[in-house]
């Protein structure tokens, strides 16, 4: 067996292993993150609570999660990675994070005071939030390190979509354990801390399993010869001046918005979804923690998806460009043809069905909608997913055909390159062969034959 096939690199299995390893602290911290998104209600009675924060307390406690990030943190510490390594870095910035969540855990639990048990608290956020975000970009690197050659997007999006599998798991599973009281009974410290614990305790598995990738990383470099270092071009290295370069390019603000446009809106909703559902619809509250946890549902379905589809043709920006052109496309040809077409043969519109969760209040007299019902349109649901096939097809079908004509032209172009070798080395053999042949260049024997003979002659 040669020397290649003895690298962790090529053996697809220890890729797969690296991965699990990686994804696990990832979703440790999405978990622990939103540990409290479906508990955001019992902060609206703080008289009710031995913790004894009210709805302010706990948006204060969230914010610091960003705290560090903005204010310089990320790229101090990514200079840092660049300089130091994945292993070294990472593994810091993890323990940060666990350590960050094992502080929240600890004001939590203690029983100080609320402001004090806050102060902490957020502290903690604080770490524990730029913890991850490093861990997070220790992971992406370390993937495409793995994954070079290999199944890179699929990784990314497995990683991505367990990553957010921890969201949806916090969201679900922190009204089940912290169950709901009538109106007046108290939620105790253990209580409320509970969420804490098992988001500490998976925090602390990840942080296990990312020392081991960190082994497995070492024999990597050691087998293959690389390093998890980053060697940085002189015109590369970071300056404070590049900072406002950054920052003046239109490019960068405009992708700068849509980014904190995203977090304002769908990130800060997550955090009191269910403190806005309940009271807005009148729903239960498992019936609000569900449709809050829809929200990493198609993150969690599609992205890889879309990895193995990028692995598997490419062209990855030709993807989403196109898509989006056959967005409008599709949807009239979903909505006006191929739904309608269906309803006719089940004798119903599928596009509106959908399941009743409370209905809706009429006004007795009037018989005008007071409070508008709440419900499922898994009609809709199913004509979404429709649209989606039916574009993901059409972009397969157009990227394979650009694709295979590129192939083609790259051959020709490749043959006729070969062919006009081939000519120019034949013609410069003929030209060889048309020179007339040069005489046999004497040996130092005959040299030395004629030198005596010469001699001979002049005595």
């Amino acid at each position: 067996m040669s020397y290649l096939k003895n690298t962790l690199r090529d053996n697809r299995w220890a890729c797969w292993l690296a991965l699990a390893c990686l994804v696990v602290p990832m979703f440790a911290s999405y978990f622990f993150d939103d540990m409290f998104s479906s508990l955001s209600e019992l902060f609206k009675n703080p008289e009710y609570l031995e913790l004894g924060w009210n709805m302010a307390d706990y948006g204060f406690y969230a914010s610091g999660y960003s705290f560090l990030c903005i204010w310089g943190g990320l790229i101090v510490c990514g200079a840092l990675l660049d300089k130091f390594g994945v292993r070294l870095v990472g593994s810091i910035f993890v323990g940060m994070m666990v350590g960050g969540a094992a502080l929240v855990t600890f004001a939590i639990s203690a029983g100080f005071d609320p402001k004090v048990s806050l102060t902490i608290a957020y502290v903690g956020c604080m770490l524990f939030g730029l913890g991850s975000e490093i861990a997070g970009v220790s992971v992406t690197r370390s993937i495409a390190k793995w994954f070079k050659g290999r199944n890179m997007a699929l990784a990314m999006g497995l990683q991505l979509a367990i990553a957010r599998f921890g969201t949806a798991t916090a969201i679900l599973v922190a009204p089940m354990i912290v169950k709901q009281k009538v109106l007046g009974e108290m939620y105790t410290l253990a209580e409320t801390n509970r969420p804490a614990l098992i988001g500490l305790a998976v925090l602390a598995v990840g942080a296990v399993l990312w020392a081991v990738f960190v082994a497995m990383d070492a024999r990597f470099d050691k087998e293959t010869g690389e390093t998890d270092k980053v060697d940085t071009a002189e015109e590369d290295k970071f300056r404070i001046s590049d900072i406002w370069k950054v920052l003046s390019n239109p490019r960068f603000l405009m992708i700068a918005l849509l980014c904190v446009t995203f977090y304002c809106c769908v990130i800060r909703f997550k955090k009191f979804g269910v403190s806005i559902l309940l009271p807005l619809f009148g729903v239960d509250l498992d019936i609000a923690t569900v449709l809050l946890a829809m929200i990493p549902f198609f993150t969690i379905l599609f992205t890889p998806l879309f990895g193995a589809l990028v692995d598997k043709v490419g062209k990855a920006t030709l993807w989403m460009i196109v898509g989006s052109a056959f967005n409008k496309i599709v949807s009239s040809l979903v909505n006006d043809v191929i739904m309608p077409a269906v309803g006719s043969l089940l004798k119903f519109n599928v596009s509106e069905a959908k399941l009743i969760l409370v209905e809706a209040v009429l006004d007795p007299e009037t018989a005008e909608i007071i409070t508008p019902a709440v419900a499922l349109s898994y009609g809709k649901f199913i004509q979404a997913i429709i649209d989606f096939l039916i574009i993901a097809f059409s972009v397969f079908v157009i990227v394979k055909l650009i694709t295979v004509i590129r192939e083609k032209a790259e051959s020709r172009a490749k043959k006729a390159e070969e062919e006009a070798k081939k000519i120019a080395e034949e013609e410069a053999r003929k030209a060889a062969e048309a020179l007339p042949a040069k005489e046999p260049e004497p040996t130092t024997n005959e040299l030395l034959g004629e030198i005596i003979n010469i001699l001979r002659e002049n005595k």
